[in-house]
């Protein structure tokens, strides 16, 4: 009689990929679909990751893993749906695979009514939390800003560096370095600049210097955003 292995891994794009290196990583068996293969190719298993775009999880599970007894989990971090359960790896990945103390250094999300997380990840040692369903799209939300956003600024950063000044994207590097250091060492002091310091005379240099840029927009948003929060 076949063995039914611990873990399906449904999708073929990034976080898909990652997910099987670190199973692989630990030496845990994990069976593999995506869209290329024939769908009675699905197999069974005990937990069934559904790893795809978020509009496709819950029509996927209806058409194709109905029939399916395994524990099925999703990893997105806004989709509320009764038809699995809401674990977020509350992580980025790039196109490179990562070792195994990355990996584990990853915490979950888990939906606030998810059975315990050994049953939901089996095998797996990484922390996790839980969070109510209610909150999970601010949630979210606050991670694409923080994360997704940063990076529009930084390649626009590396880009007027590169074609309007003529010096390498790296030279900058260590100053997101120490940004980065600064936020892991102490978030609520990491601001500096200008909007801290008050001073009025270089914030209007710094718009009028991008009167012909998109970007002075959002350099406009940022200082209005940062003197509303604090006069709150």
């Amino acid at each position: 009689m076949r063995r039914v292995p611990d873990y399906l891994i449904i999708g073929n794009g990034r976080v898909a990929r990652h997910m099987l290196h670190y199973l692989s990583l630990l030496n845990i068996e994990a069976e593999h679909w995506h869209r290329g293969q024939d769908y009675s190719a699905l197999s069974d298993a005990k937990n069934i990751l559904v790893l795809i775009s978020d509009g496709a999880i819950e029509s996927f599970i209806t058409e194709h893993l109905s029939d399916k007894k395994g524990l099925k989990i999703h990893f997105s971090g806004s989709l509320v749906t009764p038809l699995a359960i809401g674990a977020h790896p509350l992580m980025t990945f790039g196109p490179q695979l990562y070792d195994i103390e990355k990996y584990q250094t990853m915490r979950f999300v888990l939906d606030q009514d998810a059975p315990d997380f050994a049953d939901v990840l089996p095998n797996l040692s990484n922390q996790y939390v839980r969070l109510e369903k209610k909150d999970k799209a601010k949630y979210h939300a606050m991670c694409v800003m923080a994360a997704n956003y940063s990076c529009l600024l930084w390649n626009k950063l590396f880009d007027v560096f590169e074609h309007e000044f003529g010096f390498p994207p790296e030279t900058a590097f260590p100053l997101l370095q120490q940004q980065t250091e600064n936020l892991l060492h102490d978030h609520q002091n990491a601001l500096t600049g200008p909007l801290v310091r008050g001073d009025e005379q270089t914030i209007l240099r710094n718009l009028e210097a991008l009167n012909d840029d998109t970007y002075q927009d959002i350099y406009k948003i940022f200082v209005d955003t940062y003197r509303k929060d604090r006069a709150c």
